[in-house]
């Protein structure tokens, strides 16, 4: 794969580069996209190859292909991350988000409060509030720039209306792959307050070096009666536009809740992601995965040095994730002059810290998931922004 070659999205109907004008005032001519995410990367031959046999038949009718696909999600989870998943155990949703969605509606009722260890995901607390459950923020502690969690806080931030909490494992946007220990400290505290524990592990193909992502079933397998894990293949080979993910439920009883809410409201997965789902998940897939992320590796140290070499600016050392979390707060300066400076000074499209919740005030989040030259590009045109620091 020549994950350095330039694909041009623009005029394409791309979120990330043609909407980061209205959403950012960056120039779509010469911005650098740097927000949502998605990659800049074309998916694998493998997928692509099916996409147009299933093109080239020309009828799109009623398929079955949950064979296919089940089989396919089964070997990658068994031989990728040392997890056996039963094939009853897997729905699809129409992405991961959906997949929260789903899961809050199934399993907690409108008032309810809903855990987050923020700064995180965004999308999870406007899924939340727009369920009419209540978000409640236990802030990660920062050691020396890397995340951890306080248990004794948390448990007395808790009152009882608690009946849910959302881990994201690797954690975005702070790039933390949580250790076998740390996951066992989540299971106690959601059996302590006696919360459903839904596990967000999108970005579990993505980890550098001697990290090594632990799924939550295998960490904490006393927790099967109330655990609800969430995967997709969307973040690991670029196809979130086909709105495929998976909810893996563990447990008999909690799996014959989510299937009837989902009869309820009649969804059913499209075939171009299964499709895409059942070829990525394959040989072929994990030899383009193994060089993706290699790749990857070799943009955030780009990133790091220049970033780091900036006083003031600090970028959170990634353990996963193609998304860069750079604090701002050695600068000194408000969160609207250092996002001017970035947005208006480097024409650079990148993610508000705040929308990640409390603890994010002072970040940017950086997709780094694009060709080296734009990486290249993103550190020189930061450096001048904030020459004066120098």
């Amino acid at each position: 794969m020549d994950f350095d070659k330039i694909i041009d999205r623009r005029g394409t109907h791309c979120a990330k580069w043609d909407m980061m004008s209205d959403l950012y005032n960056v120039p779509g001519d010469d911005g650098l996209a740097m927000w949502v995410a998605d990659m800049d990367f074309a998916v694998p031959d493998v997928v692509t190859n099916k996409m147009r046999e299933m093109a080239d038949h020309g009828v799109y009718g009623y398929v079955n292909c949950d064979s296919p696909y089940k089989d396919a999600i089964r070997w990658w989870m068994k031989n990728r991350h040392g997890w056996d998943v039963e094939a009853d155990a897997i729905f699809t949703t129409t992405g991961l988000v959906n997949g929260v969605g789903m899961c809050l509606d199934t399993f907690t009722q409108p008032g309810d409060g809903i855990v987050l260890f923020t700064p995180v995901y965004h999308a999870f607390a406007k899924v939340i509030r727009n369920a009419g459950r209540e978000v409640v923020e236990c802030q990660l502690v920062q050691n020396d720039g890397r995340y951890e969690m306080d248990f004794e806080a948390y448990d007395a931030q808790m009152t009882g209306s608690e009946k849910m909490v959302i881990l994201c494992s690797p954690h975005n946007p702070g790039g933390r792959v949580w250790t076998q220990e740390e996951l066992r400290a989540v299971a106690d505290f959601a059996k302590r307050h006696d919360l459903m524990l839904l596990s967000d592990e999108i970005h579990h193909d993505l980890v550098y070096g001697d990290a090594k992502h632990i799924p939550m079933q295998n960490a904490a397998p006393d927790i099967t009666d109330r655990l609800l894990m969430l995967t997709a293949p969307s973040k690991t080979f670029n196809f979130a536009g086909m709105h495929t993910g998976q909810v893996i439920i563990p447990d008999p009883d909690l799996r014959a809740q989510f299937s009837r809410r989902m009869m309820a409201l009649a969804l059913s997965p499209n075939s171009p992601g299964q499709w895409a789902t059942a070829c990525a998940y394959s040989p072929e897939g994990a030899t383009w995965v193994d060089e993706l992320v290699a790749y990857l590796d070799g943009n955030r140290q780009m990133f790091d040095a220049a970033v780091n070499a900036i006083p003031g600016l600090r970028s959170t050392e990634l353990q996963a994730t193609y998304l860069a979390w750079v604090d701002f707060s050695g600068t000194g300066m408000s969160r609207e002059e250092f996002t001017a400076r970035v947005e208006q000074g480097a024409k650079i499209a990148a993610n508000h810290g705040t929308t990640f919740g409390t603890g994010g005030e002072n970040f940017l989040r950086f997709n780094l998931g694009t060709q080296r030259s734009r990486i290249e590009e993103a550190c020189n045109r930061l450096r001048e922004a904030f020459s004066d620091l120098q």
